[in-house]
């Protein structure tokens, strides 16, 4: 299956009623049921990896210890009712996410998808030939229609699928973490349509910031934790770059996820954002699209955790209802 990159909604497939995330730190999953119309999360599961056992590469093997990440997915698979078919999150850092705009769009899809493959191409760090390359519209713009285009190599892409499929479970949808947390928002209290928010996303060994124009992503990058710089200098640049080329009005919110589960101080982040940006920062809150059942905890880390998991299981359903 393919790494996808519909921010709103699977219009081919059922939603999973169990999503993964599979990460450098941890594997984490959740199941979700609908109660009087209301979606609700009945049960979750994290377990911890030994470091160096997962390394997210876009162009290398992922899996260096494919016995611990066996065994922690299947413990959270056990917590969640042991599913068939799940919704699969995967690290950022094995996608390439573009956004490419033309101002004539082909009329048949064989001949928007070569298009869409002739201008990622170029960037790519391997022949397109190896990899999966998904797309859906973005924006639409007086001077065309943009694409958000996810490219990952494709055999990194069936090395998480046959983890799952090792334990017993078949990831009939794949896509990155980020992708996720933003349906997530989307789901909950969503922006004006109009609106400009931008969402920091926080991983133990990546970040990734988007900016939406309501619910269409107009700028998106993930930084390697090792890179130089600090988390408060990319969101500066960021802005700048939004100001001066996207013709930015200012941010309605700026949500942050991930922060408690990665490296670094909630409060501190936050904070720093804040004095960059001069906005109030809030954290994503998997709450507003999703209830937990009683039962649940909802502790920051868990918040954290649950965020892209939620966001895979709601964005299918309005589709679905």
């Amino acid at each position: 299956m393919s790494v996808l990159s519909d921010l709103t909604s699977l219009r081919n497939a059922p939603p999973p009623a169990v999503a993964v995330e599979i990460t450098a730190q941890r594997v984490s999953a959740a199941s979700l049921e609908l109660r009087a119309g209301r979606p609700v999360v009945t049960a979750h599961g994290v377990e911890p990896l030994p470091p160096g056992a997962l390394v997210p590469s876009l162009t290398a093997a992922n899996t260096h210890d494919r016995t611990a990440v066996l065994t922690a997915l299947g413990r959270v698979l056990e917590r969640v009712g042991r599913p068939r078919r799940i919704g699969l999150i995967v690290p950022d850092p094995i996608a390439k996410v573009s956004l490419v705009r033309f101002e004539k769009v082909p009329a048949r899809a064989q001949d928007l998808d070569q298009l869409i493959r002739w201008q990622v191409r170029r960037a790519a760090p391997f022949a397109i030939e190896e990899g999966q390359v998904s797309y859906v519209r973005g924006i639409l713009a007086p001077d065309g229609q943009e694409f958000v285009v996810t490219l990952a190599r494709r055999d990194v892409v069936q090395e998480y699928e046959d983890l799952c499929a090792s334990v017993g479970a078949h990831a009939g949808l794949v896509d990155i973490s980020t992708f996720n947390v933003i349906n997530a928002v989307l789901a909950g209290k969503a922006p004006e349509p109009l609106a400009d928010w931008l969402l920091v996303n926080v991983a133990s060994d990546y970040t990734s910031i988007a900016i939406l124009r309501g619910a269409d992503l107009i700028f998106f990058r993930s930084r390697s934790a090792d890179s130089e710089g600090t988390l408060a200098d990319l969101v500066h640049q960021t802005a700048m770059y939004y100001e001066d080329r996207l013709q930015g009005a200012g941010f309605s919110r700026v949500m942050l996820s991930g922060a408690s589960t990665g490296s670094g101080d909630v409060e501190e982040i936050g904070s720093s954002l804040q004095l960059r940006l001069g906005t109030a920062v809030v954290t994503v809150d998997a709450r507003e699209a999703a209830t937990l059942a009683d039962r649940i905890t909802a502790a920051p880390a868990l918040l954290d955790t649950l965020a892209p998991l939620v966001g895979l299981l709601v964005r299918g359903r309005e589709a679905a209802a």
